[in-house]
């Protein structure tokens, strides 16, 4: 099977088994969904969605957050992976937030990389399901699954990403971002991968190496 071949049938899969997916952090604006984003990394999103309401109810915005202090932030995600960064990077992506862009979350990939603790993933998550880009964020997920449906052999995320933009629909781009990484989360594990449950098998090259 060509890539071309491989890609459509794969995209038109998860259209009819999958038609609804999206993120499953929770949040009440965009801010909220960039600390969201950057408490995620290396951390699960259900931990995430454990400490995220109590955090929000006290700063909800980046405005009420700039003001904050290391010791008034750190209570609340001290559960997540890597809390003493993540708390820093909260309190100076805010303080950017307020000082550069008025307090908006930008919507332009460069300027939301320009924010402490954002890098190219969280910039793609945060622009896609908030502004529609047309953008693929990579998390470990995507460049698991991507490698073993055979849709990419790039080296590094961002090579991942421009592979899977240059083949994926401009309009299909938001949501595979999401078919991919609920994919990797609940069937394509790291660990164990469920193969035999899964409806992708007869085109996944993974699967079919491992059954030769």
């Amino acid at each position: 099977m060509n890539k071309k071949d491989r890609y459509a049938a794969i995209l038109e899969w998860f259209s009819a088994n999958m038609p609804d997916a999206g993120t499953e952090l929770h949040f009440g604006n965009t801010f909220q969904l960039l600390a969201a984003v950057i408490l995620s990394a290396q951390c699960t999103d259900r931990r995430v969605n454990m400490v995220t309401p109590a955090l929000f109810s006290r700063f909800p915005d980046a405005a009420s957050l700039s003001e904050a202090s290391f010791d008034d932030v750190f209570p609340y995600v001290k559960s997540v992976s890597y809390p003493n960064s993540k708390t820093r990077h909260l309190i100076d992506a805010a303080k950017r937030i307020v000082s550069v862009f008025g307090g908006e979350v930008p919507s332009d990939l460069d300027d939301l990389m320009s924010i402490p603790g954002v890098g190219r993933k969280t910039a793609n998550v945060v622009a896609s399901v908030v502004y529609n880009k047309p953008v693929i964020a990579v998390d470990t997920h995507v460049f698991r699954v991507s490698h073993r449906l055979g849709l990419s052999d790039g080296k590094t995320p961002e090579a991942v990403e421009k592979e899977l933009e240059k083949h994926v629909p401009v309009p299909m781009r938001a949501i595979a971002h999401h078919w991919l990484i609920l994919h990797g989360r609940y069937t394509c594990t790291a660990r164990n991968p469920k193969c035999n449950q899964c409806g992708l098998s007869q085109w996944c090259r993974h699967f079919l190496l491992l059954s030769t």
